[in-house]
C-alpha cells in the first residue's frame, strides 16, 4: 500500500496517490496513523511519501529508504585527489558512458558520475520497481552539502530494468563501461548500509548470459565487484584486483586492444 507522511500537504498526497496509480496499488490516507498500526491491518508492505524522502516499510519488521550509503566518504576523498579503488578498476575518464547493471543503492553510480562529469552519462538498472522509484527520488532529493557530490547524483539515470534483458538489446561497443555488484553469496556483516536490501533484492543474477552479452557491448571493460571467496572471477575470466585488507575485490574484463 501506499500513503503520507505524518501531516501531508496537498501536493504530497497529489504524488501519493499518482505512485499509486503508477504502481497498481492501494492508495490509503494516512489519517495520523501510526505506520505500525496501518501495517497491522494490511497484508502488504507499506510505501510512505514524505516530503524530503520515501520510505519503504516491511510486513517483517524492515525498513528501507534511500542514502548515499558509503558513496558520502568515498566521494570527499575523491574530490581531496585519493585513489578509488571502482574507479581505479573501472578506468573511467570524463566523458565516458557507464552502465551499473545492479543499481541498488547507487554507491558506485555515484562515484562513476563524479570521475565521468557533466560530459558523461551513467545509466543505472534497477529490477525491483519499488527501488528504483525510492533511489531515482534520492538521488535528486538528497542533501548531501558537497555541490560536485549533488550535481553527479542528479546527473544519474535510473531505469526500472531487467540487466539480462536490457543487456541483450545494446548494440555491440555501445557504453564504455559495463558494471556488475550483485549480492554476495555471502554477507558482509559490516555493510549495515545495503543489509535491508539483501531481502528486498532478485537473488537470482543470470551471470553467464549477463557477461556474455556485456563483454559484447562495452567499449572498454566489463566490471565485477564480488566477494574475495566468489567463484564468478575465475569462472568467466575476470582479471582480479585483489586488496590484502578487504573482503570484495573487483574483477576487470578488457574489452578494448
Amino acid at each position: 500500500m501506499i500513503t503520507t507522511s505524518y501531516r501531508p500537504s496537498d501536493q504530497t498526497i497529489q504524488l501519493a496517490k499518482a505512485l499509486s496509480k503508477e504502481l497498481h496499488t492501494v492508495y490509503c490516507d494516512r489519517n495520523k496513523q501510526p505506520v505500525e498500526k496501518i501495517l497491522e491491518t494490511s497484508e502488504n508492505d507499506l510505501l510512505v511519501i514524505g516530503k524530503e524522502r520515501f520510505e519503504l516499510y516491511t510486513k517483517n519488521g524492515g525498513k528501507f529508504f534511500f542514502h548515499p550509503n558509503t558513496a558520502m566518504f568515498r566521494a570527499k576523498r575523491f574530490l581531496r585527489g585519493e585513489q578509488e579503488p571502482m574507479l581505479r578498476a573501472a578506468e573511467l575518464s570524463a566523458g565516458d558512458s557507464f552502465l551499473d547493471c545492479t543499481l541498488g543503492l547507487a554507491s558506485d553510480s555515484i562515484m562513476a558520475s563524479l570521475a565521468v562529469g557533466e560530459t558523461g552519462t551513467v545509466i543505472g538498472l534497477e529490477k525491483h520497481k519499488l527501488i528504483s522509484v525510492l533511489v531515482k527520488k534520492g538521488l535528486h532529493t538528497w542533501e548531501t552539502g558537497v555541490e560536485p557530490l549533488q550535481a553527479a547524483m542528479k546527473r544519474i539515470e535510473v531505469k526500472h530494468a531487467d540487466c539480462f534483458d536490457y543487456l541483450k538489446q545494446l548494440p555491440d561497443d555501445s557504453v564504455d563501461v559495463i558494471y556488475f555488484d550483485p549480492m554476495f553469496h555471502e554477507p558482509v556483516e559490516a555493510s549495515d548500509g545495503i543489509a535491508p536490501l539483501r531481502n528486498l533484492a532478485e537473488e537470482l543474477f543470470p551471470a553467464e548470459d549477463c557477461i556474455k552479452h556485456a563483454v559484447r557491448a562495452a567499449r572498454k571493460s566489463v566490471v565485477l565487484k564480488d566477494h574475495w571467496k566468489s567463484p564468478r572471477f575465475e569462472q568467466y575470466g575476470f582479471n582480479v584486483f585483489k586488496r590484502k585488507t578487504a573482503l570484495f575485490h573487483f574483477g576487470v574484463i578488457k574489452t578494448s586492444s
